[in-house]
């Protein structure tokens, strides 16, 4: 599975916060400031790329996501981010378990995660309500989870989410709540641009 190994301040000043991607901060004076005019189409691609970047997408798996999302019912922004937030190591990152994506994704593939008392080493199983995250009963596991819960900035969990660090688990309450999405983007001019190629 091909993923992203460039330069990740780049794609930051580029395109704006990406906490999925790194948790370093941009230092201060380096966003680059651009007077031109942006045209429509530069809108539309980098709000893709925004969310490409953030959730470690592929061009292909985001176009498969947009497919899906747009049979199911309702808007097809929102259930687009209903489906990339539920992902797996979305739900570990956002639990705090891991400090970024990449990282809760090497987790997963490293079979440190279990859903439901069972071994998951597919960072894109998509959870649902009710799922319980756990940590396998190995102490390294526990460790590198216990080491992410630790140095982690305490920051407010989504209300679709509940976190018990002392046992090392995770439960998922409910499908999220747009409000809760963890990047500020406007999903549908993704959807836009994934419209006008096709």
């Amino acid at each position: 599975m091909s993923r992203y190994r460039g330069p990740r301040f780049k794609k930051i000043r580029r395109l704006g916060a990406l906490p999925g991607l790194t948790r370093k901060e941009l230092p201060v004076g380096s966003e680059q400031s651009r007077s031109s005019k942006k045209s429509q189409y530069r809108i539309r691609l980098e709000e893709k790329q925004k969310l490409r970047f953030h959730y470690g997408l592929t061009e292909r798996q985001l176009l498969k996501y947009v497919r899906i999302a747009g049979k199911a019912k309702g808007s097809t922004g929102q259930v687009l981010l209903q489906l990339l937030e539920m992902r797996l190591d979305n739900i570990l990152f956002r639990l705090g378990m891991a400090a970024t994506i990449p990282q809760a994704r090497q987790l997963v593939n490293h079979r440190h995660v279990l859903v439901n008392g069972r071994i998951v080493d597919i960072p894109s199983y998509r959870c649902k309500p009710e799922d319980i995250i756990t940590a396998k009963d190995e102490q390294k596991s526990r460790t590198l989870i216990q080491n992410s819960l630790e140095s982690a900035p305490r920051k407010e969990l989504p209300t679709h989410l509940t976190l018990h660090p002392f046992q090392y688990k995770g439960l998922v309450n409910q499908i999220i709540d747009r409000k809760w999405v963890g990047l500020k983007i406007n999903e549908l001019l993704v959807v836009e641009y994934y419209s006008r190629q096709t």
